[in-house]
């Protein structure tokens, strides 16, 4: 029976096998930030591959972006970043740590809650806090009132006191492709419905945050906003719903481990007419139902805003970009007239399209397929550790290995490596014992080992053991690359 799996089993078997790192770690390292191996790296690039491909190149109504972290400041006060994107923090007058309001508990269960606040209307609002206790120290109220902590990082674009402006790095990587629909619009064939996909870095000045890379101030985002005609809204925010979370099932993700939770009225984004979170069982604690990915409906919110902003521009130039002084103008009653609306061919109409989002975290998603695929089992009186990844998702497809270094073992095992290393990703391993060298790619996830042996001068053959089962097959040395293609397609 599988032992139970604990996150420390994942974060030693990261650091021992090179799959993720503490940044700067020869400087004591940085705080919730982190450095992705050699395996890591591989395996990060195949689950962003994998979404890419499910998302865009597998459809024909989804177009792929690339945006610009750093974008004009107008783009943050649109959206509402500038206002409203802040938590609600409080300080133990005990110990002096910081932590977010609706982190703190008074019971043995808390729901988390990762909605932002208006800076504005939060700081009026009372919270009693005589019951809360502290995650540092466990005093009970003793907590200082409530403050707004700004999330967005913000940094300088200019070399001169006189062209210096404020800019932030970005929050989220959705801005940049509503910023974009009208290029997109008039540089493509694409219509009402279509979609926009980006996948890219993201920063958050968290106040929290936690377990390995669940929550960090850097990530990376996979968005896609699907344009709509308002009315067939509800169809599409179903379809996404299925189709992300059939995307983790056909990726290996156990279904006893995933779940749909809908936002609670009271937890809806200010824009959302609906939202649902696709959780995850993470090993915190004794497991935990946390969030993997969100699908909501955005409305038009964010077209509409942005349409504000683009009218708004005058006042930020006569303010000196000073965006705390700045009022978006009042929106204009022909709204669904203006730049950023879509005008349908066949029905004769205007419209500012309604949006569903689906937004995954590509860190917290490879995570979970880290989670997911560890297992311990005992082999011979041994404990064998694998990772049983999806071969789509494994950073190596295959290892090459000669029985022993000689009789011209190396030399058709080095040969077939450098045949098919161009088609998949794969390793050359001479060092040590067999056993222990498939010990090492169980730990790595590989799927395939193949043993070059005494037998293949003597017949041509190969012997080929699969990771999760250990069944050993002899095929041809000239098939290989077809039996690997052929698995590895399936």
């Amino acid at each position: 029976m599988a032992k139970l799996t604990r996150l420390d089993d994942i974060v030693s078997l990261c650091k021992r096998r090179g799959f993720i790192f503490q940044s700067s770690e020869i400087y004591g390292g940085l705080a919730s930030c982190y450095d992705y191996g050699p395996l890591g790296a591989e395996l990060k690039r195949n689950v962003r591959s994998a979404w890419w491909k499910n998302v865009v190149q597998m459809r024909d109504d989804v177009v792929g972006l690339d945006c610009s972290i750093l974008m004009h400041p107008m783009v943050w006060k649109a959206s509402g970043h500038a206002d409203k994107f802040a938590d609600l923090v409080t300080v133990c007058k005990k110990c002096n740590t910081r932590t977010r309001v609706d982190h703190l508990q008074d019971g043995p269960a808390a729901v988390e809650h990762t909605e932002h606040i208006n800076i504005e209307t939060e700081k009026a609002q009372p919270h009693d806090l005589t019951k809360k206790v502290c995650p540092a120290c466990g005093a009970v109220g003793q907590f200082g009132p409530p403050m707004a902590f700004k999330l967005m990082f913000e940094t300088q674009m200019g070399a001169n006191a006189d062209d210096q402006m404020t800019l932030y790095l970005r929050p989220e990587t959705a801005q940049g492709i509503f910023a974009n629909f009208r290029n997109v619009l008039d540089s493509t064939r694409v219509k009402v419905p279509f979609g926009i996909a980006q996948i890219g870095k993201s920063f958050r000045n968290e106040v929290t945050t936690k377990a390995f890379i669940f929550r960090t101030r850097e990530f990376e985002q996979a968005e896609l906003e699907f344009f709509c005609k308002p009315g067939t809204d509800d169809e599409w925010y179903n379809h996404w719903k299925q189709q992300r979370f059939n995307w983790y099932l056909n990726l290996g993700i156990k279904k006893e481990n995933l779940r749909f939770r809908d936002h609670d009225p009271d937890e809806l984004a200010h824009y959302a007419k609906a939202c649902v979170d696709v959780e995850y069982k993470f090993p915190f604690g004794q497991g935990d139902w946390q969030e993997l990915e969100g699908i909501a409906n955005r409305t038009d919110y964010d077209l509409r805003q942005h349409q504000r902003g683009m009218r708004t521009m005058t006042e930020w130039f006569e303010k000196k970009g000073d965006l705390t002084k700045i009022t978006l103008r009042e929106e204009d009653p022909d709204y669904h007239k203006g730049p950023l609306s879509f005008f349908d061919e066949e029905a004769k109409e205007r419209y500012i399209p309604y949006v569903i989002e689906p937004s995954a975290g590509v860190d917290r998603s490879t995570l979970a397929f880290l989670v997911d695929a560890y297992d311990e089992e005992e082999v011979n009186g041994e404990t064998r550790n694998l990772l049983r990844f999806h071969p789509h998702l494994a950073p190596i497809k295959a290892a090459i290995f000669p029985l022993v270094k000689k009789d011209g073992m190396p030399e058709i095992a080095r040969k077939l490596y450098d045949d098919i290393k161009g088609k998949f990703a794969c390793f050359y391993d001479e060092k040590g014992a067999v056993g222990r060298r498939y010990r090492r790619q169980d730990e790595a996830g590989t799927p395939f080992c193949i043993t070059i042996d005494g037998q293949t001068k003597e017949d041509n053959t190969v012997t080929v053991r699969e990771r999760d089962s250990m069944k050993q097959d002899r095929i041809s040395l000239d098939q290989i690359k077809n039996y690997l293609r052929e698995q590895l397609d399936s």
